[in-house]
């Protein structure tokens, strides 16, 4: 459990909870992540300065060593906790694939609930 990183996502958001079903498949071990609803007691418990609001803006990666990373920065270190993938978070150094990885991150993540009423039901159960 060191190692675990911590993913804060939206339990609201279909695609979201979709996503989140992926990552738990493909993760590298099963304490690579430990995967909390923004809405829950425990988030509020373990991160009180983390506000709701902006937990459901965009995606939290609390890394062991207590570093938030948000958004589209959370990407590289997501990747390099999954199987087969891992490979994939060396692109995030490159300045346009960073600047592109935000561009792409923020047009989903600001249309997240019109993009899970066109794909519902991508899961049917809460992670």
């Amino acid at each position: 459990m060191a190692d675990t990183a911590v993913l804060i996502y939206d339990e609201e958001c279909s695609l979201c909870c979709g996503c989140m079903r992926w990552l738990k498949l493909h993760a590298i071990g099963s304490d690579a992540f430990e995967i909390i609803p923004c809405q829950s007691k425990k988030r509020m418990s373990l991160f009180p300065s983390l506000s709701e609001k902006a937990c459901l803006e965009e995606l939290h990666l609390v890394l062991p060593d207590g570093q938030i990373l948000t958004g589209d920065k959370s990407l590289p270190e997501i990747l390099i906790r999954l199987r087969y993938f891992r490979w994939l978070a060396f692109l995030f150094k490159i300045p346009v694939i960073r600047l592109f990885s935000y561009a792409v991150y923020r047009l989903i993540a600001n249309n997240r609930y019109i993009i899970s009423k066109t794909i519902l039901p991508l899961t049917e159960e809460k992670i």
